[in-house]
């Protein structure tokens, strides 16, 4: 079981990184420790500059987190900096995909998601919000499985129902898994597995009740 933090969770006044690290990994282990499962949390790395997200991230390690976040609004060249980063120290980079829809989700202008999806799969993402056709990031659910085929697939054909309009071999680039998260439950697992296919992470947040 893992927990991820918000986005855009940086070190307010009232919550600062560092604080909140170690309260996270403290409960972390009481949770290992009492039920004998692997427990763990995202631990945000989202900083103002890319020096101060390496120091979380390393601090986050030291802690013995196996995973980190960062969000999509640190921009594309922290991105790659934290995931070459996360390769580098064998930690699994989670994307969330904060401030998209300012540019995703005009339908005449801006850019489309599937192209952020390729983005952040060449940057070198282990997994990325990637819609989850019920809930908060609801959408069409052949364009959904579109996005999942081009973060998944070590080569795309066209399919002009799920949005894609070009033939696209991805060689031996690594896949990026994608992470249905947003306003679901677990009472939807059937309709989501049939729907994404077992090649998916499903967050269960517990706003959703």
């Amino acid at each position: 079981d893992f927990l991820p933090h918000d986005e855009n969770l940086n070190s307010q006044p009232f919550m600062r990184w560092r604080e909140r690290f170690l309260y996270c990994i403290a409960g972390i282990n009481r949770g290992a420790a009492a039920t004998g499962e692997v427990k763990g949390s995202y631990l945000n790395m989202t900083a103002g500059n890319n020096d101060e997200m390496i120091t979380r991230g390393e601090f986050a390690k030291e802690l013995g987190s196996v995973i980190v976040m960062t969000d999509l609004v640190i921009g594309y060249t922290a991105i790659q900096t934290a995931a070459i980063w996360a390769r580098a120290n064998h930690m699994i980079l989670h994307l969330h995909r904060a401030g998209n829809s300012t540019y995703a989700r005009q339908k005449n202008h801006g850019i489309n998601f599937r192209v952020i999806c390729k983005w952040m799969r060449m940057a070198g993402v282990d997994h990325i919000h990637a819609g989850t056709v019920v809930g908060e990031l609801e959408g069409d659910p052949l364009m959904i499985q579109g996005l999942y085929d081009t973060l998944l697939k070590t080569k795309l054909s066209i399919d002009l129902p799920k949005g894609i309009f070009f033939d696209m071999d991805w060689a031996s680039l690594r896949k990026c898994l994608p992470v249905a998260s947003g306003g679901i439950h677990c009472g939807q697992m059937p309709q989501l597995l049939n729907c994404l296919g077992e090649d998916v992470v499903l967050q269960f947040g517990g706003g959703t009740i």
